[in-house]
């Protein structure tokens, strides 16, 4: 494969190109889906293929092919020349990659129980087993769906520059994504979904004990569907739970500090961002407030050490003590901004062109516990997690409806509170930001980006959140 590789860099440069990136991208994929106790899908994708990237005289072009031959990647890499070309008077301005330090390396996380170890009978009686305990946990509420999926992948990657970079990787992932829905005729409906992603081996499932989690959770759900009373009236201390604060970031500093976004690339597509190109400096937030972007975290699900055009991966702070700090950047946003990459630029499979994209984005803890983030509460509301959620296209206004959710009285949990409903805009919920504690948690999701649509695995989270004088509302249920 490097071979191959290497005649594409010298077809392209031969036919004109300033600069030729070829990536080989191999995803392997296992799955399997189970309805309550039924299995209703199972089996086995390959991707693989090159994808290849030219720029030629300030235009870019992209094509791929699953044809690893010789002439069908010379045919390829003549096609983005081509398209490049083609393209070349579309452009405002001729696009440029800010220079970067070309390496040559490779890495590998090794799974400590391999895929294949664990036969696919075992993990259908696993999920059984996680079937009938959720089943068990419940009392008095009627468990109405239930489905399971788990997916064990194997992402492997060849990238060899024109400008001396080789990078390979080999990055096994395992994801299981569920949900379920119980009812109560006088209660009413609660649902919940849960994701759980990570690069490694099949020591996730034990670390994430589903099973005994899963079951546990529905059961204090249930009690929030029975015993839960609305939120109190009038503005209230709220403790926001990992998981909402995990997507909150996720959705309000993540996606709009994406650069490309700041240009207006995805306007058409994810949307807008309210930041704008000169907002680096601008208050957002409390001292509290610092949002990192992190690929670097072992055994995490967004993990990689060089991004897709072989930059060196780096923590980014996008937020820092509530003050809009850096932006995420590939090689043409970091020309433009006039700064290095921070590598992140990342592809989908090997018919995507990299584009950028968050990785592991989290707010960073403090070091209370949560019995000390709550000790001055003396009334409020804790929201644990969350049922739905949405925010509009340049990520400013939002609306998160809580599903585990509980009053606190005096610095202590008192009761359950039923589909409180946090409203904010992304500068107040900064703003607001008094005290956060030091149980930093991790969530996993595929986050949706670009045209044609690619998803790539990510972690959103962060630890449990005090914010001040917050107005909640009501679901409608």
């Amino acid at each position: 494969m490097e071979e191959l590789l290497k005649y594409v860099i010298d077809v392209g440069l031969g036919e004109g190109a300033d600069y030729v990136e070829a990536r080989y991208h191999k995803l392997t994929e296992s799955y399997i889906a189970m309805r309550f106790d039924r299995v209703i899908s199972i089996g086995k994708s390959v991707s693989e293929g090159v994808g290849i990237r030219v720029l030629v005289k300030g235009s870019l072009g992209f094509a791929s092919t699953n044809i690893l031959t010789r002439e069908a990647l010379e045919e390829t890499v003549k096609n983005a020349v081509i398209k490049a070309r083609a393209l070349a008077k579309q452009y405002k301005e001729p696009i440029e990659f800010a220079n970067v330090k070309v390496k040559e390396v490779k890495y590998e996380v090794k799974p400590k129980i391999k895929f294949e170890d664990i036969s696919i009978e075992d993990k259908i009686k696993h999920y059984k087993q996680l079937l009938n305990n959720l089943r068990s946990s419940l009392k008095k509420a009627k468990l109405q769906t239930f489905f399971i999926e788990q997916v064990e992948s194997i992402e492997r990657k060849n990238l060899i520059t024109s400008e001396g970079a080789k990078v390979e990787s080999i990055i096994p992932r395992v994801m299981v994504y569920g949900g379920y829905t119980i009812h109560s005729p006088e209660k009413g409906t609660m649902q919940r979904t849960f994701e759980k992603g990570g690069s490694g081996g099949l020591e996730l499932l034990e670390k994430w004990d589903l099973v005994r989690n899963v079951s546990e959770e529905a059961k204090r759900l249930e009690e929030v569907l029975l015993k839960g009373v609305s939120p109190p009236k009038g503005k209230v201390d709220v403790v926001v739970g990992s998981e909402v604060v995990g997507l909150i970031v996720h959705e309000s500093c993540g996606h709009p500090s994406e650069a490309d976004r700041i240009l207006g690339r995805e306007a058409a597509q994810a949307g807008e961002s309210f930041i704008k190109e000169d907002m680096i400096g601008k208050k957002i937030g409390s001292e509290k407030a610092t949002v990192i972007d992190d690929p670097t975290i072992p055994g995490s699900y967004g993990y990689y050490l060089y991004d897709d055009e072989g930059v060196k991966a780096r923590p980014k702070y996008l937020y820092k003590n509530g003050v809009i700090n850096e932006f995420l950047h590939n090689r043409w946003t970091a020309k433009v901004f006039g700064v290095e990459s921070n590598g992140s630029a990342r592809a989908a499979d090997y018919t995507s062109e990299p584009i950028i994209r968050m990785s592991n984005t989290y707010l960073e803890p403090g070091g209370l516990s949560f019995e000390e983030l709550l000790e001055d509460v003396k009334c409020g509301v804790y929201i644990k997690s969350f049922m739905e959620w949405n925010i509009d296209d340049i990520r400013w206004s939002q609306r998160y409806v809580g599903l585990e959710a509980y009053l606190i009285e005096h610095g202590e949990i008192k009761g359950y509170v039923k589909y409180p409903v946090l409203e904010i805009t992304t500068e107040s919920f900064y703003s607001n930001i008094e005290a956060v504690d030091k149980n930093l948690e991790f969530h996993a999701g595929t986050c949706g980006k670009g045209e044609p649509a690619q998803g790539v695995p990510v972690w959103f989270g962060g630890p449990n959140v005090k914010l001040k004088n917050i107005m909640l509302g009501v679901a409608p249920h």
